[in-house]
């Protein structure tokens, strides 16, 4: 109730015209059920609950709310922001939207995909770029089409943020640091590659360290939260999957 009151939710829902058989509250409802129990599809949901309403009605009302979802979503991220910890993680990592061999004919999302390459090779899809404290609390995320380099979106994605950055060797560039420093204020530290001869002090290495735990956020989004996906037969299906997931995870 506190979060309803909080972000005038009830104003929401539609009050003109034919009234919603599953209105929006609980059309969130049930989208974040979906991702946080990782059911895989619509249908699973559909035959749990037995809504009084048409599969396809059911579709249409979890998509249509996936704004008021990241509404909610940006609450919680801006909640991070303010109580978070001041050591910051930034990392990407790929989010498939078709098995490889299916991708020459994948047509739903090709305005929004592209090849890209990440730790596990070559994939079709988006980037997912995300921004997590020392507590591993998510305070920013950005997706893009799949080649996007980190680099290119760092400051997008940090720039409203204030704090200490860890990153992985993708990060490197002095340019990047130093721009990034200009209009933040903030310090960029990324890990030198294994190749590059650069002394590091003991803390440096320990602050390198924890750099491995936003890999959990990533992990526990595709493995727990249903994030990454194939089975969306529209854009809006797809967007709204990666925003319920989300939702899902930064309330759990």
């Amino acid at each position: 109730m506190f979060l309803i009151n909080k972000l005038s939710l009830q104003t929401q829902e539609k009050t003109k015209g034919r009234k919603l058989t599953i209105n929006n509250l609980d059309a969130v409802s049930l989208a974040i059920f979906k991702q946080s129990k990782n059911i895989k599809t619509k249908q699973a949901v559909y035959d749990i609950f037995e809504p009084d309403c048409s599969y396809k009605t059911l579709v249409v009302s979890l998509n249509r709310v996936a704004i008021l979802s990241l509404i909610i979503t940006k609450f919680f991220l801006n909640f991070n922001r303010t109580y978070g910890h001041p050591v910051k993680h930034t990392d990407s990592t790929d989010v498939p939207v078709c098995l490889n061999k299916n991708a020459k004919h994948h047509q739903t999302m090709r305005d929004l995909a592209a090849w890209g390459h990440g730790g596990k090779g070559w994939f079709y899809g988006l980037k997912l770029h995300l921004t997590s404290n020392l507590w591993r609390k998510i305070e920013s995320i950005l997706f893009t089409p799949g080649n996007t380099h980190g680099t290119k979106a760092f400051i997008q994605l940090n720039r409203n943020l204030k704090g200490f950055f860890v990153a992985d060797a993708e990060y490197i560039s002095e340019n990047l640091a130093k721009e990034f420093y200009e209009l933040t204020g903030n310090i960029l530290m990324a890990k030198p590659r294994k190749n590059m001869k650069k002394l590091m002090t003991l803390w440096q290495e320990q602050l390198y360290a924890t750099r491995m735990l936003i890999e959990l956020n990533f992990r526990n989004l595709k493995e727990f939260y249903g994030l990454v996906t194939s089975l969306p037969r529209s854009v809006k299906g797809y967007l709204a999957n990666y925003i319920h997931s989300l939702l899902a995870y930064v309330i759990a």
